[in-house]
């Protein structure tokens, strides 16, 4: 009954299945939308964060999402700016990606900060002494900037597309659309790197503190190495899954392995500073405060274990993965490559978030255990189910894969 609104020359499965899967999608939305609304009625209380630890699942999780949403900035800079025509098959999808994981991070912040009535407060009275201020106007600018750039797909719908004036500016903001490619990326560099440089600074933190280069420690410029090895990996996994939902081809394979060569390339450059930042703090910054690297880690829960998976399973692994021709060109191992990078930036974002603050930093403190509770978990949830909604509606009604037709006839 909604053909009509389908994009030229493709099929959607019928509108009673398609209802039947947004109903489940919506289960799980009400599910955490009833979480959010307790949070927002009882105070952040109701979740497992305490007096101690501030930050805790919602925070992993924006980080881990604001690095795998980094594929559309990056992607985008790669085809507007340096010109590679290829990625013009999967651009439209790193930019709904991108779109969802900044909305949806800011939806989670809003949960996250306690009195969202007072949310305001970091635009019109600003801490400049504070990195997440510049954090806070670069995701805003950068998801507007999302906006602007999902805006001609949504313009590119079958129908309204056969209005003359929507059919032209969808193609004048095409044509131009290298500019906000260009502040994307300087935009969300800036983000993604204040964000590792947020705890980088946390002197009285040894687990995270950084030494670094003029006013930026060095998580500054490991958390963007980090999220552009990751980005690009990420949305050809969406693409691969959307793939085996739908049955059908939509990104041909060797847009998927040059991603992969992207971020493996990255990944390679992410590893190697990694590991030299690494030494060096464990041989040179945490001797110089009494502590030793056997210090930094407590029991199973903050074990070694931890930081071993994410810089060697799940970093050295899929780099070596995906910078190697004839592994990375093999469907099976590129994309178990590409959930190995993803984890491992993931993991990354847990042990600075999570086990930073466990760390006993004063004399008297002891090892402390978070453990999120439900509404933590379900709020999460939420937002899930959000970007499976966002996708669902975008993949049905817009010609988010512009070459489908073709990879399918």
């Amino acid at each position: 009954m909604d053909s009509k609104l389908f994009p030229e020359g493709v099929q959607r499965c019928g509108f009673g299945r398609f209802l039947i899967w947004t109903a489940v999608i919506l289960g799980f939305f009400t599910w955490g939308l009833y979480a959010a609304v307790l949070v927002l009625y009882n105070g952040i209380g109701t979740t497992g964060l305490d007096n101690y630890f501030g930050f805790g699942a919602w925070i992993t999780f924006d980080l881990a999402v604001i690095a795998l949403g980094a594929g559309a900035f990056f992607t985008g800079l790669l085809k507007y700016i340096l010109k590679i025509k290829q990625l013009e098959k999967i651009i439209n999808l790193t930019v709904v990606v991108g779109f969802i994981c900044y909305s949806g991070a800011m939806l989670v912040l809003t949960l996250d900060i306690g009195q969202p009535g007072r949310a305001w407060f970091g635009y019109w009275h600003p801490n400049v002494h504070s990195m997440l201020t510049e954090v806070i106007f670069c995701i805003t600018c950068y998801c507007t900037v999302l906006i602007i750039e999902f805006v001609p797909l949504v313009l590119e719908q079958k129908q309204l597309n056969k209005i003359p004036f929507i059919h032209a500016l969808a193609h004048n903001m095409h044509v131009n659309m290298a500019l906000f490619a260009g502040i994307g990326a300087f935009l969300s560099t800036f983000h993604q790197g204040s964000l590792g440089g947020m705890y980088g600074v946390l002197i009285g933190r040894p687990f995270a503190f950084r030494e670094g280069f003029f006013i930026w420690p060095w998580t500054f410029f490991l958390f963007v190495l980090s999220a552009v090895g990751s980005g690009p990996v990420f949305t050809v996994l969406v693409a691969t899954f959307m793939e085996k939902l739908t049955g059908k081809k939509l990104v041909d394979f060797k847009t998927k392995a040059l991603m992969g060569k992207i971020a493996g390339t990255m990944l390679c450059v992410y590893m190697f500073f990694k590991i030299l930042d690494t030494w060096a703090w464990a041989t040179g910054y945490l001797p110089s405060v009494g502590l030793t690297f056997d210090d930094m880690f407590y029991g199973m829960i903050y074990g070694k274990w931890l930081l071993w998976s994410e810089i060697i399973l799940c970093g050295v692994v899929p780099a070596i993965m995906l910078v190697t021709p004839s592994i990375r060109n093999r469907p099976a191992l590129l994309y178990t490559a590409a959930i190995l990078d993803c984890i491992g930036v993931s993991l990354n974002r847990y042990i600075f978030t999570v086990q930073t603050i466990a760390f006993p930093a004063m004399p008297f403190d002891s090892w402390q255990t978070y453990a999120p509770n439900w509404v933590e978990y379900a709020s999460s949830i939420m937002i899930v189910a959000y970007g499976f909604l966002v996708l669902s509606l975008v993949y049905r009604y817009l010609p988010l894969f512009p070459q489908e037709r073709e990879l399918n006839s």
